[in-house]
């Protein structure tokens, strides 16, 4: 597993277009697993801060009770409908990791939310390559094998 400061090291211009892609929205979905081992998505928010990936759970939520019995999460980014103009489309992303459960911030208001940073062992990133944007680009960093980038037409 990686600190997002690790993957930003390895492949800058990958990190900082998958960074790009998360912050142009405010809702992302996140997958969880439910006690009987079925997922669950829910939206939440997420944020790049101090070389990391971090996010926070309001107490009392089932997604908060899935992380701690269970730290394995993805997290995809804001969707948004591709433009007509499909050149100008960033695409798509997502990071898979566990959950560490860290210190709230002393601000704070909220009673038993859960504050937690993703140790990541995969990020993916998909788009459309060419001009025209004529095949789809998966760029992905694995724990392990770093960096690729595959293209299919």
């Amino acid at each position: 597993m990686a600190s997002w400061q690790e993957i930003e090291k390895d492949a800058p211009e990958f990190a900082a277009r998958v960074r790009a892609v998360f912050g142009a929205g405010t809702n992302k979905t996140i997958a969880t697993l439910r006690a009987d081992g079925s997922p669950r998505i829910s939206a939440s928010e997420l944020e790049f801060a101090d070389d990391e990936v971090t996010f926070g759970m309001m107490g009392g939520s089932r997604k908060l009770a899935d992380v701690r019995r269970d730290p394995r999460i993805a997290v995809h980014s804001p969707t948004l409908e591709p433009p007509t103009d499909t050149t100008t489309w960033t695409g798509d992303a997502k990071i898979s990791g566990s959950a560490v459960e860290v210190p709230s911030p002393p601000d704070n208001p909220h009673e038993g939310a859960g504050h937690f940073r993703i140790d990541v062992t995969e990020v993916a990133h998909t788009y459309l390559g060419g001009n025209p944007p004529d095949h789809l680009v998966i760029e992905s960093w694995h724990t392990g094998r770093g960096h690729q980038r595959r293209t299919r037409t």
